[in-house]
């Protein structure tokens, strides 16, 4: 009868599959063979002839790297990720954290092959008396792959089954530790297990735990540091620091250990050992590098973010939101930006002289530059979080929902300026006119018709002016004035539709991203919208009618260092020559209009007031051939519930509030100290031979009635002694012209029902 060996069944099989792998590796490794001793040895000589032993190929997703926001200077501002991690080269690790890791997780690495023979089997005896897998006997090199396969697992079931105790799973990692000696020098591998290797306090890599743990560099750590980390690797939950005291005595206990192992291999001597023991832990919890809530800049990183996830130009980021989210969590990029610290300093500051974080109305601010489109603030009265106590809001107040915003706020007579444009495309000179009654009525349903040709026009409704009385208004008079009758009749000349092609060739699109109401009032202001959308739109006028989308990235390199640029994609939307004319007219606000007592900017600048119906919205939108700006103010539990009217803002009581006194005097001190040391540039003039005097709608020669029209708002903070007024639109409550406000900015209610609104 033939002689046996020993027969091996359930674990026990498994166990000797384990070691056959790693006798028949290590021979592989050695160049030698080694004889099967008694049964034991022929019983794993059989089991290895069922095993594949050949070297397998581990694809290397590239690793989880944080992403940097920089601004238009290169500052960081933010940074994004899903693993914080910092890679570092080899050669930027300490060589006493490159000692310490080998001591404690395998100190015969750079002798063995892709495994260790002696402490595979050491670690088997100890299995064979637990009758499991219980001890690893991992080198670095299976632990680096076990990490890869972990970091490529994209579902739970993938991470489960990469962390799995099983002989299969053991035998894979064999495999690949095989193909990975092959690939790589033994200081490629560590250099790589350094940077993948998870040390607790959510710091993935040495780079990253070194600032986390002790806030250095991982090339600048000491003995009693790197020893502390090398310890953490092992179970980094039970020694994670930043779980309380308990878990920081155990990783003082791990990191003694490490220290006692380092000095048993005469790495360091017993004196440096018990001097690094005598330390202290040493652990300072340095703050994780925050998203868009811990950047000085909330508002516009996350406008940034946003702006990633929707806009098709960074399509090659992912197909869906999702998809391009995680890719801008993972992929390592420098995104530079375009916001400008100066100028968003200016805007910040402007905001915070007048309201408070405190007050139920918030203002918000958008800088954009003319020519680009460039954004370069945004700012807001409110800080950015969930804290109701502190009377945080968590929406991106100066953006549109398409970039974490809110539906906006009812744009007042900032819309005007459209109907205005419109006017002088179709040939009005600035002198031209009309009578502007006292109330306007529409003569019929088809005196508006919008853009579906639907007749809108409400013959039963009157729309009036504050002070009661019309009379003849040009294009200057009545734009400076801000007269309500006279821009429904220049509205009702021009047409509904032509006024409304002009302002979305100028890249109005309501704040909650539906579709414009294409209403009578629409002149007037009555959609809702936000203060980037409209800088841009303002900032066009500035630019001779070149129209440049709002632009927040200028550029972004990837972890391998190609950078791609994205340049404005501008294009020509006005008449050159019509936008000079409109703005020579809106330079008019500052001097002879509804910013008279405002005053300007101390170099060539227009603009236009705006407030909706009965106060509920104040704004201002104005620009420079440099720089363009609009500001909105509001209440976000609902404008029309809670009108800017017998409120406290800024510590400033005002019985009611108008364009100009808020929102004006914001956007005009953000503009003086965002320009300053910028060489003024001035205004193409006009053309006067086409825009010049009158045509066939001058004003004759007897004047019935005059009206002033929009009150004019008065600076109480530089004219104590000034009368204060109105700068708003001169309609009653309930100015004609289809649905209302609709809900207001925010979570609370809108602004309610009503037939129109306002504008200043």
């Amino acid at each position: 009868m033939p002689k046996r060996g020993i027969v091996w069944t359930g674990a026990g099989r498994g166990i000797a599959l384990l070691l056959a792998a790693g006798l028949a590796l290590g021979v592989l490794a050695a160049g030698i063979m080694l004889p099967a001793v008694g049964g034991v040895g022929v019983g794993i000589m059989a089991a290895s002839n069922e095993l594949d032993l050949k070297a397998a190929d581990l694809q290397e997703p590239p690793l989880a790297e944080k992403t940097t926001v920089v601004d238009a200077q290169g500052h960081q501002i933010a940074q994004f990720y899903d693993q914080y991690r910092e890679s570092v080269p080899f050669d930027q690790v300490a060589d006493v954290m490159k000692t310490a890791i080998v001591s404690i997780e395998d100190d015969r690495y750079y002798e063995h092959g892709p495994i260790d023979i002696e402490g595979t089997i050491r670690a088997l005896a100890k299995n064979l008396t637990s009758g499991g897998v219980s001890q690893g006997g991992s080198s670095i090199t299976q632990q680096y792959v076990k990490q890869v396969l972990l970091n490529k697992a994209s579902t739970k079931a993938e991470q489960d089954k990469a962390l799995e105790t099983s002989y299969a799973r053991k035998l894979n990692e064999l495999r690949y530790a095989m193909g990975m000696e092959e690939k790589y020098s033994k200081d490629e591998i560590l250099g790589k297990y350094l940077n993948i290797a998870y040390f607790g306090a959510s710091a993935n890599g040495v780079e990253a735990a070194a600032k986390r743990f002790f806030g250095v560099h991982a090339s600048d750590l000491n003995l009693a540091q790197a020893a502390t980390l090398a310890g953490a690797v092992q179970q980094p939950s039970r020694t994670d620091p930043a779980a309380g005291k308990a878990a920081q005595k155990r990783l003082l206990e791990r990191r003694n250990v490490v220290l006692d192992r380092m000095a048993e291999l005469k790495k360091i001597t017993p004196e440096q050992a018990a001097e690094a023991k005598d330390e202290p832990l040493g652990y300072k919890g340095t703050p994780l590098p925050g998203g868009c809530e811990a950047s000085r800049y909330v508002y516009f990183c996350m406008y940034v973010r946003d702006d990633i996830l929707t806009n098709p130009v960074f399509k090659a980021f992912g197909k869906t939101a999702k998809a391009r989210g995680l890719y801008l969590d993972r992929a390592g990029l420098t995104i530079k930006t375009t916001i400008d610290p100066k100028m968003q300093a200016a805007a910040d500051k402007a905001i915070k002289d007048r309201v408070f974080t405190t007050d139920n109305p918030v203002a918000a601010e958008a800088l954009v530059e003319p020519g680009t489109g460039e954004i370069k603030a945004l700012a807001a009265s409110r800080k950015y979080g969930t804290d109701k106590k502190k009377n945080e809001i968590s929406y991106n107040l100066p953006a549109n929902v398409a970039h974490g915003g809110g539906i906006g706020f009812q744009a007042g007579s900032t819309f005007k300026v459209f109907t205005l444009l419109t006017a002088l495309d179709q040939g009005m000179k600035i002198n031209d006119g009309l009578q502007a009654p006292a109330g306007y009525t529409a003569p019929g349903y088809a005196s508006f018709k919008n853009c579906k040709g639907g007749n809108i026009g409400d013959p039963t409704h009157t729309v009036t002016n504050d002070e009661g009385s019309g009379g003849f208004k040009t294009l200057q008079t009545g734009t400076w004035q801000s007269v309500n009758t006279f821009f429904l009749a220049l509205e009702q000349r021009v047409g509904l539709c032509d006024v409304v092609t002009t302002a979305k060739s100028l890249g109005i699109k309501r704040a909650d991203g539906q579709a414009l109401q294409e209403y009578e009032t629409f002149t007037l202001g009555i959609n809702e919208m936000d203060p980037v959308t409209v800088a841009t739109a303002y900032a066009a006028i500035g630019a001779r009618g070149e129209y440049c989308p709002p632009q927040a990235i200028t550029a972004i390199t990837d972890r391998d260092g190609k950078t791609t640029s994205y340049e404005p994609q501008c294009r020509q939307a006005l008449d050159p020559e019509v936008a000079d004319a409109a703005a020579d007219i809106l330079s008019g606000v500052f001097t002879k209009g509804t910013m008279s007592a405002v005053g300007g900017i101390g170099r060539p600048a227009a603009g236009k007031t705006g407030t909706s119906d009965d106060s509920s919205t104040a704004w201002f939108a104005g620009f420079t051939p440099d720089l363009a700006g609009a500001v909105s103010l509001g209440d976000p539990r609902g404008a029309n519930d809670h009108k800017l009217s017998n409120v406290t803002i800024g510590g400033q009581y005002y019985p009611v509030v108008f364009g100009a006194d808020i929102s004006g005097r914001i956007w005009k001190y953000t503009m003086i100290n965002a320009l300053k040391g910028i060489e003024a540039t001035p205004f193409t003039p006009i053309n006067s031979e086409r825009f010049g005097g009158c045509s066939t709608n001058c004003q004759p020669q007897k004047d019935p009635v005059v009206d002033d029209g929009d009150r004019v708002g008065v600076d109480l903070g530089t004219d104590p002694n000034g009368k204060p007024g109105p700068d708003t639109l001169n309609d009653n409550p309930g100015a004609l012209g289809g649905p209302g406000q609709g809900p207001g900015q925010g979570p609370g209610p809108g602004q309610g029902p009503g037939r129109g609104g306002r504008g200043n």
